[in-house]
C-alpha cells in the first residue's frame, strides 16, 4: 500500500512527497505531459528514496484525473493526498472553479474508483473567507464573505469532500505558506513577497534610521513551506482523526504592521515606528471604496499605483483581513512529534536574501532591457560623449536601433565605430539642436529614415558653476543653458511626440540633476534650466498618460564627464562614471517610473519638503567650504586642492554638486 498525490510536483507537493518517500513506501504522483521535467527533478532531490516515486501521466481538469487505467492502482493506495489546486488570488472565475472545484470532484471520483483508504484534502485557510473573529478548526458553515472567487471556490471544494466522499477524510488548511525555514527556498513570487519590492525601494530611498507612519493593519499568517510538509505528513498517519479539519497554521497571531517591519530590519530597511490601529485603515478603506465608486478616475489612479509597485489589486482587499485562525487541535497532535512553527523573525532573514538572490525581478535586468528596447528606435542627444556615449553603447549591446545626435561628426563616427566593433549598428546625425532650423531638418530626416522615435533621450547638456555674485553682468549664462537644457529638449519632444501619441505608445526620458533636488548653490542657472525641464515634463506626463506615452527624469548625481572637468576640484572626488550613470537611464526604460533618483536624491527632496531651513542651512555651509572655480571668480589656482574639510563634507554627501 502506497501514496497518490496530486499537485506533487508543485511547491507544497513536492517537499511533502519528499516526506512520504522518507516513510519507505512507493509514491505515485500526478504528472502533467508538460511537468515531466519537474517530476524528474523531483526524484533527484528525492535522492536514495526517489527509486519509490511513481509517475501517473494523467490531468487534473480531466475525469478521473484522465488517468487511462484507474483500475491498475485498485486496492495499492492507502493515503489519497490531493493537493492539486490554483493559488492566485488573482486567477479569473473559470479558472479556479476549473482547478479548485471540478479538480477536486476528479480526485474524489478517482479515490473512490482506486478504493483509496483515506482522502486528504489539501485546502486552505481562504476557506474561512473573511469571517470577523477567530475561525476554529471545527468550522466550516460559519465562513464569511465569499465573495471573492478563490474563497467561494476553495470552501465549495471542502464542502465537496465533507458532503461527497465515501472513503475516511481529513482536511487541512495551511495559513499563507511561504518558502523554507531552513534555506528560505520559494518557488514564485506570491502573498507577502509582493511587498518586497516596496521595502527594497524603501531601503534604497530612505536610511534605515528614518521612521515610517504606516498602518496596523489586519491580519496575516504565514507558515513555511518545510512546516506544512512536515504536519501534513505527520497528521494523515496519526490514527483516530478521520473526518477532522487541521489548521495549519502559526498560534501566534499577527499583524501587517508587524510583519512588514520584520521584513523591513531583514532588509536593512527603515521600519514604521508608529503604525495606527485597523479601524484608521478600514475608515480608510471604506472612504476610498466610496470615492471609487464615483470617481472613475481614483480607479485609475490606484491602479497606476499598484502597477508602479506591482502589487496585485486583489491584495488590497486583504490589507484588513480580520480572521485568526485557532490550531488548537493540530498543534497538540504536532507538538507530540516535536513539529513547532519556527517564529518568523528567526527565519525571515533566509526568506529575503533567497528573493534578493533569487526571484528579485531586478536580478533579469539585461534580459528586461532586451525586452524593452529590442529593434526600438531609441534617440539620445549628446550621445558622442560621456553618460550620451555609454548609454548608446548599452542599448545598442541590448538591440536597440540607436539613434545619436551631437555637433561633433567626429565623435559621432567615433562613437558609431565603438558600437560596429560590439555587433551593433546605429546611426549618426550631426546637428546643433539649439538651431530652429537645424533641430526641423533633423526631425524631417528622422522621419523619413526611420518612420519615427520609440524613446527619446534628452542628454544633451551644458552646465556652469558660478556663483550669483559672479554674473551680474552675465545674463547670458542663464540664456545660453536654457537654450540647450530647456528650450533643445522641450523642442526635441515636441519634434518626436505626434508620433508616439499616433501609436499610442512611446516614452521621453529628460537627464536632470540632483542638484534640482538638493538646490545646490553655485548652480542657479543649470538648475532653473533643469527644473524649467522637469515642470515641462509632470505637465506632459498627465497630458499624455492617456496616450500611451511615458515621462521620466532621471535625476543624476554628478557624473565623472567632460562637462566637469572644468571645475579641477572634482578631480580629487569619488564621482560616478559614465556608465553607472547609463545604468540608471537603462533602468528608466525598463521601469519606466515617473523619476528615477538616488537614495540622497530622494533624502534632499523629502528634506525640501519636510525641513527647507535645514537644507537651506547645509547648501550654504557647502557654499562656504568649497571655492568657486578658476573661471568663475578669476582666481588663479582657487580650485585646485580639497581641503579635509571639503573631503569629508563630499564623501558625507556622494554625488552632490558642490
Amino acid at each position: 500500500m502506497g501514496y497518490f498525490v496530486t499537485g506533487g510536483t508543485g511547491f507544497i507537493g513536492r517537499h511533502l512527497v519528499a516526506a512520504l518517500a522518507e516513510r519507505g513506501k512507493p509514491v505515485y504522483v500526478l504528472v502533467r505531459a508538460g511537468s515531466r521535467a519537474r517530476f524528474e527533478r523531483l526524484v533527484r532531490d528525492c535522492g536514495a528514496r526517489g527509486e519509490l516515486l511513481v509517475p501517473v501521466e494523467g490531468d487534473l481538469g480531466r475525469p478521473l484525473l484522465g488517468v487511462s487505467d484507474p483500475a491498475g492502482l485498485r486496492g495499492k493506495i492507502s493515503h489519497f493526498l490531493h493537493l492539486g489546486a490554483l493559488y492566485d488570488l488573482g486567477a479569473g472565475v473559470a479558472e479556479l472553479e476549473r482547478a479548485n472545484v471540478s479538480g477536486t470532484r476528479s480526485a474524489l471520483d478517482f479515490a473512490h474508483e482506486v478504493q483509496a483508504g483515506c482522502f486528504h484534502l489539501v485546502s486552505s485557510i481562504a476557506s474561512a473567507g473573511l469571517y470577523p473573529g477567530t475561525f476554529t478548526e471545527t468550522m466550516f458553515e460559519e465562513a464569511r464573505g465569499l465573495d471573492h472567487p478563490y474563497f467561494r471556490t476553495k470552501h465549495e471544494s471542502e464542502a465537496l469532500v465533507r458532503t461527497s466522499c465515501r472513503i475516511p477524510w481529513r482536511i487541512y488548511r495551511p495559513g499563507m505558506v511561504v518558502g523554507h525555514s531552513r534555506t528560505g527556498e520559494m518557488d514564485k513570487i506570491d502573498g507577502p513577497y509582493y511587498v518586497f519590492k516596496l521595502i527594497q525601494k524603501l531601503r534604497d530611498a530612505v536610511p534605515r534610521w528614518v521612521p515610517l507612519i504606516g498602518f496596523e493593519g489586519g491580519h496575516i499568517n504565514l507558515v513555511p513551506v518545510d512546516f506544512v510538509a512536515a504536519a501534513i505528513a505527520h497528521l494523515a498517519h496519526v490514527p483516530g482523526q478521520d473526518g477532522r479539519c487541521f489548521h495549519l497554521t502559526d498560534p501566534r497571531d499577527r499583524r501587517l504592521g508587524e510583519v512588514h517591519n520584520i521584513f523591513a530590519r531583514a532588509a536593512h530597511a527603515p521600519t514604521m515606528t508608529l503604525r495606527l490601529e485597523a479601524g484608521a485603515l478600514e475608515a480608510l478603506d471604506s472612504l476610498g471604496k466610496a470615492a471609487r465608486e464615483r470617481l472613475q478616475p481614483l480607479r485609475r489612479l490606484g491602479a497606476q499605483l499598484l502597477r508602479e509597485l506591482a502589487i496585485p489589486g486583489s491584495l488590497i482587499e486583504l490589507l484588513s483581513y480580520p480572521t485568526r485562525f485557532d490550531c488548537t487541535q493540530a498543534q497538540r497532535l504536532l507538538g507530540e512529534a516535536g513539529i513547532h512553527v519556527p517564529p518568523l523573525e528567526d527565519y525571515a532573514w533566509r526568506l529575503w536574501d533567497y528573493w534578493e538572490r533569487h526571484l528579485d525581478p531586478d536580478l533579469f535586468k539585461a534580459r528586461n532591457l532586451q525586452q524593452a528596447v529590442r529593434g526600438k528606435r531609441v534617440l539620445i542627444t549628446g550621445g558622442s560623449s560621456g553618460i550620451g556615449r555609454a548609454t548608446a553603447l548599452k542599448l545598442a549591446a541590448a538591440g536597440a536601433r540607436v539613434l545619436i545626435v551631437a555637433r561633433d561628426p567626429q565623435k559621432l563616427e567615433a562613437v558609431r565605430a565603438a558600437i560596429a566593433e560590439c555587433g551593433g549598428a546605429t546611426s549618426v546625425y550631426p546637428c546643433d539642436i539649439t538651431d530652429d532650423d537645424s533641430c526641423a531638418r533633423l526631425m524631417a530626416r528622422l522621419l523619413a529614415e526611420h518612420g519615427g522615435v520609440d524613446i527619446l533621450i534628452n542628454n544633451a547638456g551644458r552646465s556652469i558653476r558660478r556663483a550669483i555674485e559672479h554674473t551680474y553682468d552675465r545674463f547670458h549664462d542663464y540664456e545660453r543653458v536654457m537654450r540647450l537644457n530647456y528650450f533643445a529638449a522641450v523642442r526635441m519632444t515636441l519634434g518626436v511626440l505626434p508620433g508616439m501619441a499616433e501609436r499610442g505608445a512611446g516614452q521621453v526620458i529628460n537627464i536632470s540633476s540632483i542638484g534640482v533636488l538638493s538646490n545646490a548653490a553655485r548652480f542657479a542657472a543649470y538648475n532653473a534650466s533643469k527644473a524649467a525641464l522637469e515642470a515641462f515634463t509632470r505637465c506632459a506626463a498627465a497630458e499624455y498618460s492617456e496616450r500611451g506615452v511615458r515621462f521620466s527624469v532621471v535625476n543624476l548625481p554628478l557624473v565623472r564627464t567632460p562637462m566637469v572637468e572644468p571645475t579641477r576640484i572634482y578631480r580629487q572626488f569619488n564621482l560616478i562614471p559614465p556608465e553607472r550613470a547609463a545604468d540608471m537611464v537603462c533602468d528608466a526604460i525598463i521601469e519606466r517610473p515617473q523619476r528615477l533618483a538616488t537614495r540622497l536624491g530622494t533624502l534632499a527632496q523629502l528634506v525640501e519638503v519636510f525641513a527647507p531651513r535645514l537644507g537651506t542651512a547645509i547648501m550654504s555651509e557647502s557654499f562656504r567650504i568649497f571655492p568657486d572655480s578658476e573661471a568663475a571668480a578669476a582666481a588663479a589656482g582657487s580650485d585646485a586642492i580639497a581641503t579635509p574639510e571639503m573631503l569629508a563634507f563630499g564623501s558625507l554627501m556622494h554625488g552632490i554638486h558642490w
